[in-house]
């Protein structure tokens, strides 16, 4: 099944472009850029929650392990 795809125009540094030149056949440039890029996405996404769930973890009570551990074996216990 196909994947639809976007053309897209942006500026790659000329080292990075030479050196994506030398290193990848020409038939695979496109889709090593995009893995690279999916990566880098990915990345930056579980940068920014981590960041969203410090930010909750230091407006939150804190809690003793002790209760956490309570509360699962509650919750599991009513399922």
């Amino acid at each position: 099944m196909p994947t639809s795809a976007r053309k897209l125009n942006f500026m790659i540094r000329d080292e990075v472009a030479r050196d994506l030149e030398a290193l990848v056949p020409a038939g695979e440039r496109s889709r090593t850029v995009n893995d690279a890029l999916a990566k880098e996405l990915l990345s930056i996404r579980r940068r920014k929650l981590t960041e969203r769930l410090r930010t909750l973890r230091k407006k939150s009570p804190a809690i003793a392990t002790e209760e956490i551990v309570a509360a699962l074996r509650k919750d599991r216990e009513s399922h």
